[in-house]
C-alpha cells in the first residue's frame, strides 16, 4: 500500500464487539485471567501491553517499513531506551548539532554510568570516519539536524556503522514519511510522536521502530515494559488519529516552509536561512536524494545578534512563541535561550515550525516583525 493508504488504515480495525469504525479507548489497567492462569486475549497489565498501544505500534512499524515498534511516553524516553540497551564501555558517535535534550542525556546521564560519547559533525563523513573507535557500537543520526538543519548522508553513515559492527539509529522526527531511513540502511528509527505524528500539540509520546526484531530490540522492549515509561491508552489513540492525516499535512507544511525560506533568503536583514529545500543549502544535493519532501522546519539568523532576534520574536502576531514543532499552528522561538547557558546555537537564530496557515499571511507577519530593523 502507498503511504497515504497506510496512514489511514495501518493499526485500525473495526471493533469486533460493536462494529464501531473509530477504535475504542481501552482504559483498563488490568485484564482477566482464565482459571488455568492463561491470558486468552493476550493482555495482562497495561504497563506490559494494551490494545491501543499495540495498534499504534503496528501502525508506526508499517509506516516506516519496520518489523516491530515500541511506543514510549515521550521522545526522550524512546531515545533513552536505545542508550539503556547498550553496555557500559560502549562508544556512541552522536551529532554535534542535535536536539539539546539528547546531548544532555548523553553528557549528564549516560556518560556517568559508562557510555563513551564522541560528538562530531555528522554531515562530514571524513570526520565521522576519524571518530570511529574499536568499541563503537552506535551511530546516532539526526537529519535534518536541530536547529541548524544540517543534512547527514544516511546511506553512507549506515554503511560505515555496519563496517565496524555498529548499529545506525536515525532520529526521523523532522522528516516522517518524507525520509525512509530503513531503505537507506538504518537499523533503528526514533520519533518524538509529540511532533508531526500527533500533529496537534495535544499529546506527548515517542517510538522506536526496528528494521529487524532482533536481540537488541528485545532489550529495548524490556526497558519499555519493565521501566514503564509507556504512553497512556488515550495518548496512543490520539497519535494514531493524528497519523491518518500526516501525508496531507506534511505536504502542506513543506509547501509553506519553502515559501517562507525563499522570502527570508531575500530579506536584507536576514543573515542566513537554514532550510534543505533551498538550492543554496550545503546539504541540498544529499537531501534531494534521500528526502521526498524537505519538511516544515527552518531556522534563520537575524543580523545584529541576540537583541534584534528577540525583537523580531516579540513582534510576531500569527506565530506563537513556544517550544515544539510539527503541529498545525506556526511556532517561533529563540532557540539558544531555550537551551540555556551551555547552548552552542547562534544567539541570533530563530527556529520556526511552519504550520498550515496561508503562507502569505505568515510571510506578512514575518515581514512586519522584521521591518523595524530595516528602517532602523
Amino acid at each position: 500500500m502507498r503511504i497515504e493508504t497506510l496512514a489511514v488504515h495501518a493499526g485500525h480495525q473495526i471493533d469486533p464487539a460493536t462494529g464501531a469504525v473509530a477504535s475504542p479507548i481501552y482504559l483498563s489497567t488490568t485484564f482477566e485471567r482464565e482459571a488455568d492462569g492463561s491470558y486468552p486475549h493476550g493482555y495482562n497489565y497495561t504497563r506490559s501491553d494494551n490494545p491501543n498501544r499495540q495498534a499504534l505500534e503496528d501502525c508506526l512499524s508499517a509506516l516506516e517499513g519496520g518489523s516491530a515498534a515500541a511506543a514510549f511516553a515521550s521522545g526522550s524516553a524512546a531515545t533513552m531506551s536505545i542508550f539503556q540497551s547498550l553496555a557500559p564501555g560502549d562508544h556512541v558517535l552522536a551529532p554535534n548539532d542535535a536536539y539539546y535534550g539528547t546531548a544532555h542525556l548523553l553528557k549528564n546521564t549516560f556518560a556517568r554510568w559508562g557510555l563513551q560519547i564522541t560528538f562530531v559533525d555528522m554531515s562530514d563523513l571524513q570526520a565521522v570516519q576519524q571518530a570511529v573507535q574499536a568499541n563503537t557500537k552506535l551511530l546516532w543520526l539526526e537529519t535534518p539536524s536541530n536547529p541548524l538543519l544540517k543534512i547527514s548522508d544516511i546511506a553512507r553513515l549506515a554503511e560505515l556503522a555496519h563496517q565496524v559492527g555498529a548499529l545506525c539509529a536515525c532520529d526521523n522526527t523532522w522528516a516522517p514519511i518524507a525520509q525512509r531511513p530503513f531503505d537507506l540502511g538504518a537499523d533503528l528509527i526514533v520519533h518524538s510522536t509529540t511532533k508531526y505524528l500527533g500533529g496537534h500539540s495535544d499529546v506527548l509520546g515517542g517510538v522506536v521502530v526496528t528494521r529487524q526484531d532482533n536481540e537488541f530490540f528485545q532489550r529495548i522492549r524490556q526497558v519499555q515494559q519493565t521501566g514503564g515509561a509507556v504512553p497512556s491508552p488515550f495518548d496512543c489513540w490520539l497519535v494514531l488519529r493524528g497519523v491518518r492525516t500526516l501525508p496531507l499535512r506534511l505536504r502542506a507544511h513543506t509547501e509553506n516552509a519553502l515559501k517562507l525560506a525563499t522570502f527570508l533568503s531575500q530579506h536584507p536583514i536576514v543573515a542566513a536561512v537554514h532550510y534543505p529545500g533551498l538550492q543554496s543549502h550545503p546539504g541540498y544535493e544529499v537531501a534531494s536524494q534521500q528526502m521526498s519532501l524537505f519538511g516544515g522546519m527552518l531556522s534563520f539568523q537575524v543580523q545584529g545578534g541576540r537583541e534584534p532576534a528577540f525583537a523580531v520574536a516579540a513582534r510576531v502576531k500569527l506565530f506563537t512563541r513556544a517550544t515544539s514543532l510539527g503541529a498545525v499552528e506556526s511556532l517561533l522561538e529563540h532557540r539558544a535561550s531555550i537551551e540555556g547557558p551551555t547552548s552552542q546555537t547562534p544567539q541570533n537564530l530563530l527556529r520556526v515550525s511552519v504550520g498550515l496557515e496561508h503562507a502569505d499571511d505568515l510571510i506578512e507577519d514575518l515581514a512586519q516583525a522584521l521591518a523595524p530593523l530595516v528602517q532602523g
